[in-house]
């Protein structure tokens, strides 16, 4: 399995389809898979027992594998939150912000005990 494959377990589980952009004070909690057709705007909330996929702009705070799951990820066109957590791992943006890339999409996973973000390249 490359880093760019969700597992297979985590595709098993339900996702939640929201398409609307989320606003800041509005929460999504999910026992599944969330997917945002939309941004997520700075003082929104996402939290989903699996992974999250934003088709926008990330830019509030997002926990994926909420139950615990150190497999989950966070994938989205733009992913600059406030505060990204997968499982009990927890960062927040570097000093400075979130430096500009030219690539389409971004995620965030685990490894090595880290949270890493890297460029998305749909499986081949």
């Amino acid at each position: 399995m490359s880093n760019n494959e969700w597992p297979e377990r985590m595709n098993k589980k339900p996702t939640l389809l929201v398409q609307r952009t989320v606003r800041g004070g509005q929460s999504v909690n999910f026992d599944g898979n969330v997917v945002i057709l939309g941004d997520v705007n700075p003082g929104a909330e996402i939290i989903a027992s699996g992974h999250v996929l934003v088709m926008g702009s990330m830019r509030g705070v997002v926990h994926a594998g909420a139950a615990g799951d150190d497999d989950a990820r966070v994938t989205a066109l733009t992913l600059a939150p406030t505060q990204l957590r997968i499982a009990s791992h927890i960062t927040r943006p570097p000093d400075g912000g979130y430096a500009q890339t030219d690539h389409m999409a971004e995620m965030a996973l685990i490894r090595d005990d880290t949270v890493i973000i890297e460029e998305y390249l749909p499986p081949r």
